[in-house]
């Protein structure tokens, strides 16, 4: 529950850093910086001995980063919300901090303007996300979306199916396919019909896209 000022905890292992973001939350009447840390322990430490409604956690900190910081936190189930402040531009890496728990995710280079709208949206139970983390995060979602409506396809063909469609991303030809297997070539083809029927795949280098998505061809 949020009281009248906001409080938040700074995590930076430069002091300079957590001086300037300091002084930027201090333009905002309903707010206060109530303790700061230098690396991960410190800000769980922070986090259980202060209450704050806010981390401001930069990722790359010295003895724990802010991810694990940010696993340890969610497991012990913090009421705390997590905002992560970072000099990285926004990857895929944006997804499983999300997943994780993240409030919201914000650069170094933004933070002058768009600071206090973050902690203000977090604390109140909002997710806040710059434009390109949205954009990497929606596009990493649809991504995994995709794949997992692959691998449910995947999942549907017959064990000879699957056996089928990894020899031929792996480069084997029919004669070769049949004898791995102990089938005919054309009941080989037979497979690969009913695979192009199943799944849309013809060429082969739409088998080996497939399997690299999947994840087939590092498999045993």
């Amino acid at each position: 529950m949020i009281n009248d000022i906001i409080s938040v905890v700074l995590a930076d292992d430069h002091a300079v850093v957590r001086a300037g973001l300091k002084a930027v939350l201090s333009t905002a009447k309903d707010m206060k910086v109530v303790g700061e840390a230098a690396n991960g322990v410190e800000a769980i430490a922070a986090v259980g001995r202060l209450d704050p409604d806010v981390l401001v956690m930069d990722l790359s900190m010295p003895q724990m980063d802010g991810i694990e910081a940010t696993k340890q936190l969610v497991a012990a189930g913090v009421r705390t919300r997590i905002l992560i402040l970072t000099m990285h531009t926004p990857d895929e890496a944006v997804i499983p901090l999300v997943e994780q728990g993240v409030a919201g995710f914000l650069q170094k280079t933004a933070a002058d303007r768009e600071l206090v709208d973050a902690v203000r949206a977090v604390a109140y139970g909002d997710t806040y996300l710059q434009p390109s983390a949205a954009r990497v995060l929606a596009g990493g979602m649809r991504k995994r979306a995709e794949h997992a409506d692959e691998r449910s396809n995947f999942d549907r063909l017959t064990p000879r199916e699957r056996g089928v469609l990894r020899l031929v991303a792996q480069g084997f030809s029919a004669p070769e396919i049949g004898t791995r297997l102990t089938i005919s070539p054309k009941t080989v083809e037979t497979y690969k019909q009913r695979i192009h029927e199943k799944l849309g795949l013809t060429h082969r280098s739409e088998y080996i896209q497939y399997a690299l998505k999947l994840g087939l061809l590092a498999q045993d």
